[in-house]
């Protein structure tokens, strides 16, 4: 369903935003099934931005990806920052306010269902006295990563769509919930840098081949580097960065390109060293994956 232009927009959609992506995957839920996803999408707000309802008709869940503002929701009042995510539902006053001199940026997801109220619970953003509340969240990168599957997912078409981003919001609920910070504590600064740097991973993948020359080119120590992905990550630098090429160098084998020259690249000249780096990401070699495209 095409809504995108602001003539198009349901009513609850806000207008005050500089850039968003919206989607619209059912607006006549029936909510007879443990959890269906009615839309989301992802906001760049203006500085003036401000929500302010006596109701709403589905459960949302929003989360901060960047920025800082207020929310208050039936009297109860919080502070938004990277890192918070926060919930409203039916009969919830709630009122969202964008904090001058920032920009928020944030991603929500509408849903119905039995299972909702359940879901919200689990992920802390439902508390003790069945008020709904705001948490913060440490590794901001995870839930971005798990909102944009959601996005990924509304861009196919068929009927298994509807169950996996329903899959996608119970996901999203244990995910909160593990990494939940402990109350009163916010998103370290320290995570500041290491999101730069995993995005200058992300960018210059291709070009560099050290931890080295990565903590180089981000102005930071190895052993601080390293520091950070053990904080913030499941897994190293190195590793981090390996994993960016080996799933770039997939793809080009899908596409039919030659082990040797997927290995080129990369800017790794000894196939064979590729070939292990390859083995020990996905457990086969690229010559087994290229068997298996020919077949």
């Amino acid at each position: 369903m095409d809504l995108h232009a602001n003539d198009n927009l349901p009513d609850f959609v806000s207008r005050q935003v500089s850039e968003a992506r919206r989607f619209f995957l059912n607006l006549s839920p029936d909510g007879e099934s443990p959890v269906e996803v009615v839309c989301g999408g992802v906001e760049l707000v203006e500085p003036d931005y401000v929500i302010d309802r006596d109701d709403f008709p589905y459960y949302a869940i929003e989360f901060v990806a960047g920025g800082a503002g207020t929310y208050s929701v039936n009297g109860r009042h919080f502070q938004l920052s990277t890192g918070s995510v926060f919930c409203y539902g039916p009969g919830a006053n709630h009122e969202i306010r964008n904090q001058r001199g920032t920009e928020m940026w944030k991603y929500y997801l509408d849903f119905v269902g039995t299972r909702s109220v359940e879901l919200l619970r689990t992920a802390g953003l439902i508390d003790s006295a069945g008020e709904y509340n705001a948490v913060t969240i440490g590794a901001v990168h995870e839930l971005v990563d798990l909102f944009e599957l959601v996005f990924k997912n509304t861009n196919e078409d068929g009927p298994l769509v509807a169950p996996i981003c329903a899959s996608l919001v119970e996901l999203l609920a244990l995910k909160t919930a593990q990494l939940k910070l402990p109350e009163g504590k916010s998103v370290p600064r320290s995570y500041a840098t290491y999101e730069r740097i995993r995005n200058h991973i992300d960018q210059r993948f291709l070009e560099v081949q050290t931890v080295r020359e990565i903590a180089a080119e981000c102005d930071v120590t190895p052993v601080y580097l390293s520091r950070l992905f053990g904080r913030f990550s499941d897994c190293s630098a190195y590793q981090y960065l390996l994993r960016r090429k080996m799933n770039y160098a997939a793809g080009l084998i899908s596409d039919g390109l030659l082990v040797r020259d997927v290995a080129c690249q990369l800017g790794m000249t000894d196939a064979f060293q590729f070939s292990r780096a390859f083995k020990r990401v996905f457990g086969i070699p690229p010559s087994h994956m290229q068997g298996v495209r020919k077949n």
